[in-house]
């Protein structure tokens, strides 16, 4: 199985004395749904925006599909994450936007045609249950549906690795449902490693996954 992501030494802060992360290594290969889980303020979603560039090593070595982000240059950065897709627990979205380019914004990026766009949009809002919507804003919607218009962008482009920060964590139990079905979906159909940091694991989670955990800055995989 190819490595999707290596760390190995790996420490993090955000100034570079209070260590969050302290020398974890572990990893992660192609097609993995794995799950890391610890206390608030443990280190969780700290470790997850040094996996997509927001955050850079301390020291350590940390390799994002095949490329090292201790040294990441601006344009190798903005060239992974078009490979990335990422879910935020509060969602991100552009409030001036429609739902549909919302969605289509990794598209755009990627530089798709407008049809392509069009139809890879029509598919997914289809996906996530919202075609009814089309046309309204974000704000326009309930909090699930906002969270299903970032699942649906975080996939739009076929994302070889997704990362999600509590995608159900306020959501109502027929969007928690729908969000936990396309991230295992996303797995077994597109091949996608999918990374999710949350407080509980569902009990009904319908795939194998790798469980890691979060203590005292340090991480173990539990078994």
């Amino acid at each position: 199985m190819n490595k999707v992501i290596h760390a190995k030494g790996l420490t993090l802060s955000y100034n570079g004395k209070d260590k969050i992360i302290n020398d974890i290594s572990f990893t992660i290969h192609n097609a993995e749904f794995v799950f890391i889980t610890g206390a608030s303020g443990s280190g969780k979603s700290t470790l997850l925006k040094s996996l997509y560039g927001e955050l850079h090593p301390d020291s350590g070595e940390l390799i994002v599909g095949g490329v090292n982000m201790s040294n990441i240059s601006a344009n190798k950065l903005n060239f992974l994450r078009r490979h990335i897709g990422i879910v935020f627990q509060d969602y991100k979205l552009i409030k001036e936007w429609t739902i549909e380019k919302n969605v289509q914004l990794p598209l755009i990026i990627a530089g798709y045609a407008k049809d392509v766009c069009q139809t890879q949009v029509d598919k997914l809002l289809n996906h996530v249950r919202l075609n009814h919507q089309m046309g309204k804003y974000p704000m326009e919607l309930s909090g699930g549906e906002q969270q299903r218009v970032a699942m649906a962008r975080a996939l739009a482009h076929n994302p070889i690795l997704i990362l999600a920060d509590e995608p159900t964590g306020n959501l109502d139990d027929y969007s928690s449902r729908l969000i936990w079905d396309l991230l295992v979906g996303a797995k077994e159909q597109l091949q996608s490693t999918v990374v999710v940091v949350t407080h509980h694991i569902p009990l009904s989670i319908s795939t194998d996954y790798k469980h890691f955990h979060i203590e005292n800055g340090t991480i173990y995989e539990v078994t």
